[in-house]
């Protein structure tokens, strides 16, 4: 009935998963970072819930710049999303400064180190040359990648600026992690939020790859790979509760006068909203959240604020009130003076009980009989060179395991890097967990 709400529902997915897996190690504000082959995804989850927006625009003209596109207006996960990932390839612009993306490699042919013909140098050529991929295990095993073919890709770079291969992937290395951390700190302050008090929880392909590179940026102390990275987005599609939301318009200035009719509303979107949770084929408790959009009278934009779950008493006015105050003052740090409130639109949103995801059985060894004997040389910068680092299977590491970094961990879907100076440790349920400040 809604197909138009299946659009962004990946990246979607991914936000919710990153607030399941807070959720699971009571982190309830977290950065959900998600970094595919072509793209960088950023969300602020709040209290256990992604943050999110009335609308969205799709069929931009202009890639990645809002106002180009189309609206759709439909709550969606509010997200910010930028050209950055592994497939975007490195080039000079016109006053020979290097760039990366938006452009992209895509998966076909990709970056050159796929060998299926892409000869242009990319984030996945640059950190398979810096040491940080493994050139055997790419995909678990289920793809090479050619060492060769990446160098030469990333010489069309390097020779311009005067500088090697491994020093123009670590400017590209370098270069992307600013580029995300830039976007990720304008989506937060823009939201009145301190990015020092959140965990980043990174997954995507290349999530663990560039999370802790762009935490430390942020300064963000903490940065959470959760297991099967990877395929984080589509655990979030799995837990995700069947739920819709519904809205009616109906503008007023906020008092007691009209709470009857108010009532009259949202009892009747949480009528609909049950019908169609039932027809969908949901069963069990059904959780309801009112709302409202409202705003200061004579403003443009306006804030939802939630509503009691139960009807309406004249007595709710001035809570009511009061929850808006603090909102504003939280998004836009000062409040007007002698202006009334009006709230312009009601919303319902009904919920289905999330469905039960049993935890994977990990058959791991302990501490005391993990041996590291496999190394990798890593490029970390000018200031240390290629080095020697210790490569760690990711299967292999049981609760309780601490890592000092620099050190490369693997795993199928990705691969988490700890800078030199970083430490890690694995939580009881299997995420890796990387403290940011220098030891």
């Amino acid at each position: 009935q809604f197909p138009v709400r299946l659009v962004e529902s990946g990246p979607a997915a991914g936000a919710m998963a990153a607030a399941y897996f807070g959720s699971l190690i009571d982190r309830p504000n977290l950065i959900s970072f998600d970094v595919g082959g072509t793209t960088a995804k950023i969300c602020v989850v709040d209290h256990g819930k992604p943050s999110l927006s009335r609308g969205l625009e799709v069929a931009r003209t202009r890639r990645f710049r809002a106002g180009s596109g189309l609206p759709l207006q439909f709550p969606s996960v509010d997200m910010i999303e930028i050209g950055a990932g592994g497939g975007s390839i490195a080039h000079l612009d016109r006053l020979g400064l290097l760039k990366v993306g938006p452009t992209s490699a895509g998966a076909d042919p990709g970056p050159a180190c796929y060998g299926l013909g892409g000869d242009q140098p990319t984030v996945t050529d640059a950190n398979l040359l810096l040491g940080f991929l493994n050139p055997g295990y790419f995909l678990g095993g289920a793809m090479n990648l050619d060492v060769v073919a990446a160098e030469a890709a990333l010489a069309r770079i390097a020779q311009p600026l005067g500088l090697s291969p491994v020093e123009a992937a670590w400017g590209i290395h370098q270069r992307v992690n600013e580029q995300m951390a830039a976007a990720a700190k304008i989506h937060i302050i823009e939201k009145a939020r301190d990015p020092r008090r959140y965990a980043l929880l990174a997954f995507g392909g290349g999530g663990p790859l560039h999370g802790p590179g762009v935490a430390r940026i942020l300064a963000v102390p903490e940065v959470i790979c959760p297991p099967a990275a990877g395929v984080a987005s589509a655990v979030g599609l799995l837990i995700a509760p069947l739920a819709f939301e519904l809205a009616q318009s109906y503008p007023l200035r906020w008092g007691t006068a009209d709470i009857v009719d108010v009532e009259r509303i949202l009892g009747d979107l949480q009528s609909k909203g049950e019908a169609l949770l039932a027809e969908a084929g949901s069963h069990g408790e059904v959780v309801i959240e009112r709302s409202a959009d409202g705003r200061f009278a004579g403003q443009l934009h306006d804030l939802n604020v939630p509503l009691p779950a139960r009807s309406l008493r004249a007595d709710d006015v001035d809570a009511i009130t009061e929850m808006f105050k603090q909102r504003y003052l939280e998004r836009y740090g000062h409040l007007p003076q002698q202006v009334p409130l009006e709230f312009l639109s009601w919303r319902v949103t009904v919920s289905g009980p999330s469905p039960l995801v049993p935890p994977a059985e990990r058959n791991l060894v302990q501490p005391a009989q993990l041996i590291m004997p496999k190394t990798r040389r890593a490029y970390f910068g000018p200031e240390t060179g290629y080095m020697a680092v210790p490569v760690l299977d990711r299967y292999a590491l049981a609760s309780g395991t601490r890592i000092q970094g620099p050190a490369i961990i693997e795993e199928r879907e990705s691969t988490a890097i700890l800078y030199p100076g970083m430490t890690a440790r694995v939580d009881e349920r299997g995420n890796l967990v990387i403290n940011t400040a220098d030891r």
